[in-house]
């Protein structure tokens, strides 16, 4: 007992930026400008959903919580990478790392889930146009929205539980930007045999099951669009879809990148730019992709800056 007392790991070292020691200040202002437009810019959203009742659909209010957990996600690594780069010391305690990949995990679950629910939304839409509103009540989108939050959780609390066994026997170099499943798994001296199933489980099944559910969702979709017969309610219908597929490729794309990469094949630079993707780029895009190809959002936004405006400067027509 008192050896592992000797080398029990009480703060850990990142090492995904100790290639550009005298960096920091170059990468800090990028990181920063993007983590501020990705808040902003998710924040803009939620703000506008609340106060434009046109905007008081299910397909926003999925949008807002989508929002939110790109907020959330950013914020669980950011923050502590910008500080970081202050002190010039890539450095993570114990417990703040087991805390960054717990709420991290719980997130990214939540956003496949809630993708999946959208999804749904889409397909009840589309699909079954005369039951929509009793397909999607208030009620059924608020358990909606709560199952996805709940379902990042549940995997979550398996997954951290599970890394509080590791032993790091004094080793506390990660190489890697942030506190997160796999590399810790890879520092592990102890046996990570349960640690590996309960992840690949959690891949298969957090991450899978949404996948699967989105891609029969859209082969519906996709069946019904083509039984249209004008060809605006086509382009009609496929615009709508256009964004949300836009995201669940980009998510999905750098969500198996990330996690189930290959494990031995990744430079650390490899793996730093696919966490950077995943963890600061695709938070910032979504509200993008969103806002540049939707109408709905494009007219809130002009709307809420015309009434923003000094009363002088008010234009008569809407």
């Amino acid at each position: 007992m008192g050896i592992k007392n000797q080398t029990q790991v009480v703060e850990f070292v990142l090492l995904g930026f100790s290639g550009i020691p005298n960096g920091y200040i170059y990468l800090f202002l990028p990181f920063l400008a993007i983590y501020l437009v990705t808040v902003l810019g998710n924040l803009t959203i939620c703000i506008m959903i609340q106060l434009d009742s046109s905007l008081h659909t299910p397909m926003y209010y999925f949008l807002s919580h989508l929002s939110c957990l790109d907020i959330c996600i950013s914020s669980v690594t950011v923050p502590q990478i910008l500080v970081n780069f202050l002190r010039q010391q890539q450095t993570i305690s114990y417990n703040e790392c087991m805390a960054q990949m717990f709420f991290l995990v719980s997130f990214t679950g939540a956003e496949g889930a809630l993708l999946a629910v959208m999804a749904y939304d889409r397909y009840a839409a589309i699909c079954k146009p005369l039951h929509y509103s009793r397909l999607m009540n208030t009620k059924v989108c608020t358990v909606l929205a709560f199952a996805a939050w709940v379902w990042g959780f549940l995997d979550s609390v398996l997954q951290t539980a599970l890394s509080t066994r590791l032993d790091f026997c004094g080793v506390n170099q990660i190489h890697h930007i942030f506190c997160d499943l796999p590399p810790l798994m890879k520092m592990a001296c102890n046996d990570v045999h349960i640690n590996e199933v309960a992840d690949h489980m959690g891949g298969v099944f957090v991450g899978g099951g949404p996948f699967v559910f989105i891609v029969f969702s859209y082969v519906f979709i996709l069946s019904s669009i083509l039984k249209f017969r004008s060809t605006i309610g086509k382009r009609k219908a496929f615009s709508t879809c256009a964004s949300h597929l836009t995201v669940v490729f980009i998510y999905y794309g750098n969500a198996l990148l990330n996690y189930q990469g290959p494990s031995a094949g990744y430079s650390l630079a490899t793996g730093i730019l696919v966490s950077v993707m995943f963890c600061v780029i695709t938070p910032v895009l979504n509200p993008i992709i969103y806002s540049l190809r939707n109408k709905e959002v494009k007219g809130a936004l002009k709307k809420a800056v015309e009434s923003w405006r000094p009363s002088g400067h008010h234009h008569s027509q809407s």
